[in-house]
């Protein structure tokens, strides 16, 4: 149950619902045991990348109401920041924790100086912006080869690591729990916030943001601290996706694609829906790294695919069943799997 006191301050745990999501995800590595030829411990990673990603995007759309186009730039920012601080060809090296930690601090940082000169810009104006900002952002890595090393990427970067335990060879067990408690804590600060005195005024501005003058809050406050929170969640997911890849890869890897992505999962999952946003991330995502590569391998062993013809790739086919299953939700679904409302009377 909330516990709620007199300055309207409430201290909820997480939902059922978001504890049966969590729970599902951890029986990933139990799956691996039951049947090897699967591996999902390694793709179910990167579901739960997206999903902390989707949450950061979730707080500036779904709860500020403003439409940000160019999250996949804090995600890049936060995947640098971690490596510049954590690389071996670097001079830092603050180790793992610290530096998702301070990519978390860095993406904030970018949050709000982005925000500050956007305050008064609403709806498409303020989607063009962000995505513009995307834009300089990839520009700006390819081009400062002394900084971030142009397209070649920074590599190699330290894998997830206990305190106090060294890991030796490949566990990707381990690290898929380490990922999944950084969610769960994730999951926790969101759950929280939502009900803070921080969340109500998002609401309050996403509602009418007339009203919420009236009641003495200012919404241009309230947008800069979205700003900030939803930068310093995408700058984290960055940096546990670029220590998965041990590589920060390209920066076109964090291209508008990647913004379309998250969005699409709390379109899907339930805007506004910390549950529908975890679910959102295991469909969009999973359906794309973990179902159509098992579905190819399945077929390759009958062998009923073939690289020479498209039509017996099932890969081809993902744009097309994921374009028409989001059609068919906006058609009887428009609200997404899980509902705000409900996931917030639990």
């Amino acid at each position: 149950m909330s516990r709620t006191g007199t300055s309207g301050a409430r201290f909820s745990p997480m939902t059922r619902g978001q504890f049966a999501v969590l729970g599902l995800l951890a029986l990933t590595p139990l799956v691996d045991l039951v049947f090897p030829s699967l591996q999902l411990s390694g793709p179910m990673r990167t579901v739960i990348v997206y999903a902390i990603l989707a949450l950061g995007l979730n707080i500036v759309v779904g709860w500020t109401g403003l439409l940000n186009l160019g999250i996949a730039a804090f995600m890049a920012i936060g995947a640098y920041a971690f490596a510049i601080l954590t690389s071996e060809v670097y001079p830092f090296q603050v180790g793992f924790w610290w530096g998702i930690v301070l990519a978390g601090v860095i993406g904030a940082l970018a949050g709000w100086l982005l925000g500050a000169p956007t305050l008064r810009l609403r709806g498409d104006y303020l989607a063009i912006v962000t995505l513009g900002f995307g834009e300089i952002v990839q520009d700006g890595l390819k081009n400062l080869p002394a900084i971030t090393k142009g397209t070649e990427g920074i590599n190699p970067l330290p894998e997830p690591m206990l305190p106090l335990m060294e890991v030796s060879g490949e566990t990707p067990a381990r690290w898929f729990f380490i990922y999944l408690a950084v969610l769960a804590l994730v999951v926790f600060l969101c759950r929280n916030l939502e009900f803070s005195r921080m969340g109500r005024q998002w609401f309050a501005v996403r509602e009418d943001e007339l009203a919420a003058r009236c009641m003495a809050i200012e919404p241009d406050k309230a947008k800069l601290k979205a700003f900030a929170a939803g930068a310093a969640l995408a700058a984290l997911s960055g940096a546990l996706y670029a220590s998965h890849l041990s590589s920060t890869g390209e920066p076109s890897n964090y291209d508008f694609q990647i913004s379309i992505l998250a969005l699409c999962i709390v379109i899907v999952g339930g805007i506004a829906s910390i549950t529908g946003v975890l679910v959102g991330a295991i469909v969009v995502v999973g359906f794309s790294n973990v179902l159509l590569p098992v579905v190819t391998q399945a077929m390759q062993r009958a062998g009923l695919s073939s690289t020479g013809n498209v039509l017996a790739s099932p890969d081809n086919y993902k744009y097309l069943i994921f374009g028409l299953a989001l059609v068919l939700m906006m058609r009887y679904r428009p609200d997404g799997i899980v509902h705000a409302r409900k996931a917030v009377r639990k």
